[in-house]
């Protein structure tokens, strides 16, 4: 079946063979075509908009020597003589005819007008954005005609990123929602309807004061950006919240029924893997390099107590694999193509009972790996790390024990603590001294078998305390108290340890 994909690199493809379009001019002269959506564009108009200014003296030949090869590459099974049935003559120019289910880009705004009940939106906008490898038409972001088509495309996906949140929240997902909805207003800081879903879904996942700050995040960004107030929805929504309107809570949904399916197909399936042992953690491994995962695949096979679940090159195919596999513990590098590291390890923690995540980094200074801390990975290891130390701090993320390999953590965040950030956890107000001090222990390092010898009380009496305070500060991971206690102050870069 010949497919035309427009929502990433331009290309054709014959039964999932790429089609050799021929130059980037040929190429446009296709792209221009699906724009028009299967109406006919004159010769004149292909001319002037694929040389705006000044077409060269043969340009008309140059477009009749393009579709000729174009209708070459895609009907190669045609007859001299025979008719065109793909890019066809439709005086005064040509025509691109395919059928919706053809084209990505056609497939794709049909399913953003997609109507009915949440869980088919919510599973048809999933699919509709899983089209999506790259900005649209990006090859040809020069003309005119490609920048507008690629920037209705871009509004499109926009919406189809709000509509399958609006539904997800109707279907009771509201705190698998928040990451990416988080990253949906960072990038889009002025769509009011972006910061209206974040805010519920902050509210129904029990974090209401989390859901005004987000209200006054975006009444600032609109003030300072376009001296504008809450719009008359958002305005509506804080007071609702304020009040504690009923209308606001959750849908209630069987347990099972809340499960977030991925928005993006699921890589091939991995193979079976060995039952695990009631000790063994099972551990995938993201790396984008080959040598990288075969390395650390070597350390595993030989470290017992460990179980290689899975394997992914990139975020996308890492989040597939974790939802299979279910593992324990997940290493995966925070630089990789297609989906990074930092977005994939957001995701992966956003779903129920997520796995631990260790990033692994050849540097530690990047503000992303900071980022990564305060989103809950339990730490970061060196790619350059001995076997042992990775090994160690595998066993250290999935005890809930310890920030790995201090001389990355340490030292990262001496360099961020401070920072203002809106998205920052909660303040540590209404803390007692005795949890404020259980923190202070926390951010130096101290495992909880440390904590206990300090404070003179028992191992489970630690652990027990610590789930209090990440359930009273709404974190959910060690890492993130850590980041609260120096971006609050309690813990200041350089005190002793």
């Amino acid at each position: 079946m010949l497919t035309f994909r427009a929502l990433g690199p331009f290309q054709a493809h014959h039964d999932d063979v790429v089609v050799d379009l021929g130059g980037q001019r040929q190429m446009a002269v296709l792209a221009r075509l699906l724009v028009a959506g299967g109406r006919a564009v004159p010769v004149s108009m292909l001319i002037d908009e694929l040389w705006p200014g000044e077409p060269p003296a043969q340009a008309l030949s140059t477009i009749q020597g393009y579709v000729s090869r174009l209708r070459r590459a895609l009907e190669p099974g045609r007859a001299p003589r025979e008719e065109a049935a793909v890019l066809v003559s439709a005086p005064p120019g040509y025509a691109l005819r395919a059928s919706a289910g053809q084209v990505d880009a056609w497939r794709f705004e049909s399913a953003v007008k997609t109507d009915g009940d949440p869980a088919a939106v919510w599973a048809c906008l999933g699919e509709a954005l899983a089209l999506w490898r790259g900005p649209a038409l990006a090859e040809f972001a020069d003309l005119p005609w490609a920048a507008t088509e690629a920037g209705r495309l871009e509004e499109l996906r926009l919406i189809a990123v709000e509509r399958r949140a609006d539904a997800g929240l109707a279907l009771g997902h509201s705190s698998a929602l928040v990451a990416d909805l988080e990253a949906h207003v960072a990038a889009h800081p002025l769509r009011e309807e972006a910061w209206r879903l974040l805010a519920l879904a902050l509210y129904r996942g029990g974090r209401q004061g989390d859901a005004l700050g987000a209200l006054r995040r975006a009444r600032v960004v609109l003030r300072e950006e376009l001296g504008l107030d809450l719009g008359a929805v958002l305005q509506r929504l804080e007071s609702d919240m304020l009040a504690q309107a009923p209308h606001l809570d959750a849908p209630d949904r069987p347990r099972e029924a809340v499960r977030v399916a991925p928005a993006a197909p699921a890589v091939a399936a991995s193979p079976p893997v060995p039952e695990a042992g009631p000790e063994t953690l099972r551990v995938v491994v993201v790396d984008d390099q080959a040598l990288v995962r075969t390395g650390l695949r070597v350390v595993l096979d030989s470290e017992p107590g460990f179980l290689l679940a899975g394997e992914a090159e990139n975020g996308e195919q890492a989040i597939a694999v974790v939802r299979e596999t279910r593992p324990d513990v997940v290493l995966m590098d925070i630089q990789m193509p297609r989906l990074d590291g930092l977005t994939a390890a957001r995701r992966i923690l956003a779903d129920e009972d997520p796995p631990k995540v260790i990033m692994m980094t050849t540097f530690g200074t990047d503000e992303n790996l900071y980022s990564a801390l305060r989103a809950g990975v339990s730490g970061f290891v060196l790619k350059t790390s001995a076997p042992e130390q990775l090994i160690t701090a595998m066993r250290a993320a999935q005890a809930g024990d310890a920030l790995i390999d201090p001389a990355v953590t340490t030292r990262l965040i001496a360099a961020f603590a401070g920072h203002a950030d809106p998205a920052a956890p909660p303040a540590l107000a209404g803390l007692g001294d005795g949890e404020l001090d259980l923190m202070k222990l926390i951010a130096r390092g101290l495992t909880n078998r440390q904590i206990a010898a300090t404070l003179s009380v028992t191992e489970a009496s630690v652990t027990e305390s610590v789930g209090r305070l990440l359930d009273h500060l709404g974190l959910f991971d060690r890492a993130q108290l850590v980041v609260a206690a120096y971006e609050s102050g309690l813990v200041n870069p350089g005190d002793g340890r």
